[in-house]
């Protein structure tokens, strides 16, 4: 599993810190009852984690995590997504759930639960709000780091053979011409500066604050400090999405 972060965990953005004290609340979506059954045997066993919803297809879970209703049952910290459910996809689902968030109610984050043979759905899941994904017969241990790291506010991307997932996922994107599409990426890119830019293209390529600064003779506090610059210039919400703008832009291509 690859982390686009190399941050100590924090309090997560917009949750107060006696809330970050109490276990991760987790919502399992999957419209099959038995790896339901399995993924909250293996959540529940943990003690800082804890499954608190469950639901059968995107429909169900876009009431179920619906803000007001939450107000009264509870927040949710993650969604572990499936894609292909009927009534609703993971896709759709997911849109909806994480444009609902608000400042007083932040949305969940929510990692997408995929195959090899479903790459070009998780690029629609990172634009549609994603924090990150994993295959579905990830080993356990990678499932629980994934919720734990997208709770703390980074994002996952899994298997460990990233470059061989994001090889797979670049050949969904664009071609190279410009497009309305990708227009704006493409202006926020240029606006980068030199040293940005450089950073950037290591982010893009799965490497650590404390890689970069490595790779770059700098302070990690330096990275740190750029990075928090190119994802407000890229309007990106986490590092990756800040990837697929850079794969989209043909900054980075695979094998580069």
């Amino acid at each position: 599993m690859t982390t686009w972060s190399a941050e100590a965990p924090t309090d997560p953005p917009g949750r107060p810190h006696d809330e970050a004290l109490r276990p991760v609340r987790v919502a399992l979506v999957d419209d099959q009852q038995l790896v339901r059954a399995g993924f909250r045997m293996v959540i529940d066993s943990q003690p800082d984690l804890e499954v608190v919803l469950e639901a059968g297809d995107g429909e169900q879970a876009v009431r179920e995590l619906d803000p007001a209703a939450r107000t009264r049952t509870g927040p949710v910290d993650v969604v572990l997504m499936d894609i292909r459910m009927p009534r609703m996809d993971g896709l759709d689902a997911t849109a909806r759930i994480t444009a609902r968030g608000t400042d007083e109610h932040p949305a969940p984050r929510v990692i997408v639960l995929t195959t090899f043979d479903l790459d070009e759905y998780v690029l629609s899941a990172i634009r549609a709000g994603a924090s990150g994904f994993l295959l579905k017969d990830a080993p356990p241990e990678e499932m629980l780091a994934a919720i734990r790291t997208v709770h703390r506010g980074d994002a996952v991307i899994a298997p460990s053979s990233t470059r061989r997932l994001l090889e797979h996922l670049v050949t969904v994107l664009p071609d190279d011409s410009p497009d309305a599409d990708t227009a704006p990426a493409r202006r926020a890119v240029a606006d980068l500066t030199d040293r940005e830019r450089e950073v950037f293209v290591l982010m893009a390529r799965g490497r650590s604050n404390t890689e970069i600064a490595g790779d770059l003779y700098v302070a990690e506090a330096t990275v740190k400090t750029h990075v928090g610059r190119i994802l407000a210039k890229l309007g990106a919400r986490d590092r990756v999405q800040a990837v697929v703008i850079a794969y989209e832009t043909g900054l980075v291509r695979p094998g580069a």
